[in-house]
């Protein structure tokens, strides 16, 4: 696992004090501030040029505010908060126990409910009701007919395995569409219809388990749920040289990586050549740096898209703290349309940032192998006669997480 990652995940490590608490008003020793007064008392950003009279994106940079990436239908087409409506999603949001939330204890729920609200900090409510800002109703277009179908089968395929299982004997919403049936399912046997990126209730193989559990982030664009561990806790350094840029990507709990940009006008790798990344190739428009994305791999997936997804990015430096970054992602196989999504970034203080060069994500390298063996060692009781079916029990069981007000 870590002979196979490690040409890909170089993580820039962030000084625990840098993490932002509950609600907190700043990440690091730079201050948050609206974008208008970016530029205050200082050069304006078009002055910002390296030595060599590139626009300087260089830094540490990361979203010091909590934006949905999807916006929740009751905001509509408001692009925007009212100033009053971020004060009550605050309010609510500090009140909301979150990942605190206990569930009966000695409980399988309760006993699964492994990071609390230390790993998901929440940070003040962001300007924007939305990180997709196209199509107006900041919601991602439909899928084709085709993803859908697929979707739709890894769903059914899932709740499958959990027939037997608790969660689909209480209804819980991981079995929605499915039925409690105390014999176990024979599509346990079955290869999963496509490649797995989410966690399935057995542990046959490492690919059974989420991406997460193999230290496999969600690569780009780097857009998720306000739930995620990864999007609350997402920082990038920027590093330019004379005809380079590299991009080392810091998120969750060491689910780290880089990106380096191709910047000497050369074409795509060819067809037949697959990144987890996609391949970058960019160039400036005046102060903007345009970055083309292709070539994903096919055991990638971001909302339904795989390796079909084309991102163009644009990341525009506003001002002495702040950093503008926009993507449009397009797949005819698996939208209806091409969308857009906007963020803001703020820049961090140097001095308490450094680089690791070697992923700190444990459960890949121990979690995961100690999934495999626990099961097969359940197994292997129950072929005794000394526990249970470990197919009646669901292995991804997890609570505590309450809906964020924002979505």
């Amino acid at each position: 696992m870590r002979e196979r990652l490690s040409g890909l995940m170089i993580t820039v490590a962030i000084a625990g004090a840098t993490v932002s608490v509950v609600l907190s008003a700043s990440i690091t020793g730079t201050q948050a501030q609206a974008p208008a007064a970016s530029t205050t008392g200082s050069a304006p950003a078009a002055a910002l040029k390296t030595p060599w009279g590139d626009p300087d994106l260089q830094g540490v940079w990361t979203d010091e505010t909590d934006t949905p990436f999807q916006r929740s239908p009751k905001f509509a087409n408001q692009e925007f908060f009212t100033e009053a409506q971020r004060e009550e999603l605050d309010r609510l949001r500090s009140a909301s126990l979150g990942r605190e939330k206990r569930f009966e204890r000695g409980t399988e729920a309760d006993v699964a409910g492994a990071y609390n609200d230390v790993f998901t900090p929440k940070k003040r409510t962001g300007l924007r009701t939305s990180r997709i800002v196209d199509p107006p109703n900041g919601r991602l277009p439909p899928m084709t007919p085709e993803v859908q179908k697929a979707v739709a089968a890894e769903r059914e395929f899932r709740v499958a395995l959990l027939g037997a299982t608790e969660t689909c004997k209480n209804k819980e919403p991981a079995c929605a569409g499915g039925k409690y049936d105390p014999v176990p399912s024979p599509r346990f046997a079955e290869r999963a219809p496509r490649y797995n990126l989410g966690g399935m209730n057995r542990h046959d193989g490492p690919e059974d388990g989420g991406a997460a559990l193999r230290c496999l982030t969600g690569g780009l664009p780097e857009l998720g749920p306000l739930n995620a561990v990864g999007d609350r806790i997402s920082f990038k350094r920027i590093v330019q040289t004379p005809g380079g840029i590299s991009m080392f990507y810091d998120v969750g709990q060491g689910q780290g990586w880089q990106r380096n940009i191709v910047m000497d006008g050369s074409p795509h790798l060819p067809a037949s050549i697959r990144q987890w990344y996609g391949d970058s190739r960019g160039h400036w428009e005046g102060n903007t740096l345009v970055i083309d994305v292709t070539n994903f791999s096919s055991k990638t997936d971001f909302q339904g898209s795989r390796e079909n997804l084309h991102l163009v990015e644009r990341w525009t430096r506003t001002g002495p703290t702040t950093l503008e970054y926009e993507v449009t992602a397009d797949d005819p196989n698996a939208w209806t349309r091409p969308w857009t999504a906007k963020q803001e970034f703020i820049k961090q203080n140097e001095a308490e940032n450094r680089i690791y060069y070697e992923p700190r994500c444990i459960e890949g390298n121990y979690g995961l192998p100690g999934l495999l063996h626990g099961r097969r060692l359940e197994e292997q009781a129950f072929a005794q006669r000394k526990g249970v079916d470990p197919r009646t029990r669901d292995s991804n069981k997890a609570g505590g997480l309450e809906p964020d007000p924002l979505q």
